[in-house]
Parts: structure tokens; sequence; C-alpha cells
């Protein structure tokens, strides 16, 4: 399998498809490495400052935690106190007047919720993407270049096994490069989605405490 000569002897459409490939590989792996290292960091951080932020004696002192450390569960307490505040300011001079502070909170603490991970999303539509369509263009390239290799030889005259197997060889690469690069693709697309619910399943959770526990300061 010489890939130096594909691109030698290969048309500007066969180089193409190799050049979109390698594209597709280096977009993928830029995915994978930054999407997996933010993954782990949210959840170890979230690991360490939750058993924090319950163990504090006071909401002040959660508040304290939080500001202190970086994590999405952090974020997700600094943001209910602040809607909690901006609610008392503002209960009688705009439209939160008209909506118990249970349901305002509820929904801020959820709308915080959905823009952080909407921040871990980042990359999986490319993932998805490439995973579906890098098989069809390796395929692409291998009929193109089987193509253009039967024309030659048949132009040639050379109708020996030796003559058909090494162009139509090489044109296979294509198709070998496509599955080289979609199936890393498709792994790490159910890898980071998978991780990505699981992350999702912890800030729901805590959101339901946090709503509990903002309320219950707020009457007192």
């Amino acid at each position: 399998m010489n890939l130096g000569l594909v691109f030698e002897s290969g048309d500007f459409v066969l180089i193409g498809v190799f050049l979109t490939l390698v594209l597709m590989s280096v977009i993928t792996w830029t995915v994978i490495v930054v999407r997996a290292i933010k993954l782990r960091a949210a959840k170890k951080a979230n690991a360490q400052v939750k058993d924090r932020i319950w163990a504090a004696k006071s909401l002040d002192e959660a508040t304290q935690i939080a500001q202190n450390t970086d994590s999405p569960m952090s974020v997700m307490l600094l943001d209910a106190l602040k809607a909690s505040e901006f609610y008392n300011r503002n209960k009688d001079t705009d439209l939160s007047s008209g909506v118990p502070l249970s349901q305002y909170l509820l929904r801020q603490i959820h709308h915080n919720m959905a823009q952080i991970m909407r921040g871990f999303e980042g990359g999986l539509t490319a993932l998805a993407t490439i995973g579906s369509s890098a098989p069809f263009i390796g395929l692409f390239g291998t009929v193109w270049g089987i193509y253009h290799a039967l024309i030659n030889i048949s132009q040639s005259g050379q109708m020996s096994i030796a003559a058909v197997a090494g162009p139509i060889g090489e044109a296979l690469v294509a198709t070998a490069a496509g599955l080289f690069v979609a199936i890393p693709a498709v792994l790490a697309y159910n890898f980071l989605v998978r991780g990505n619910k699981t992350l999702g399943q912890d800030l729901h959770a805590f959101a339901h405490d946090l709503h509990v526990q903002v309320l219950k300061n707020h009457k007192e």
C-alpha cells in the first residue's frame, strides 16, 4: 500500500479525496482530544465540589466554595443565587412579579443547565458527519480510481493481472482510508454522547437539590 504512488499517479479528484480524508481525520482527533479532556475535567471538578458544597454549614459558605472552584455545578449555584437576588430586586417592576419564585428559579436553573450542556456538544455534529460521510467519500475515490485505471489499461493494451492489480489496488486504498477515518469518529461520537448524558444526569440531580436549598434560604 504505497500512498506516495497514489499522489504521484492519481489525478486531482483522487488526490482531493485523500486530502479531504486527511482533513477529516485531523478534525476527528482534535475533537476527540479536546472534548474528552473537557468532559473528564468537568466530571472530576463536579465530584470534588459537590461534596464540599453540601458539606458547607451555610449557603454563604457554599457560595464561597463555588466562587473558588471552576466546575459546572459551581456555575449553576452562583447563577441560581443571582437569579434569586434579581427576583427579589425586580419582583414589583418586571414580568417576574407574576411568577412565583419557585417557578422562576426552576426556570433559570434549567436554562443555565442547558447553556452549560450546550458547551459540551461542540464538535459532535462534525463527528457524526464525518462518521457517516467518510466511507462514501473513500468509496467515491475508489470508483473514480478504478474507472481511470481501467481506461488507462484499455488504452495501453496491457491486460495482464499485474497491469490490472496494481492500479486497482492503489484505488482501493481510498475505501480503506475512508473507513480508517469513519470508525474513530463513530466510536468517539458514541462515547462523548454517553459522557454528556451522564454529566447531564448529574447536573439534573444537583439542580433539584439546589432549587430546594435556595428556596429554603429565601424563606429564612
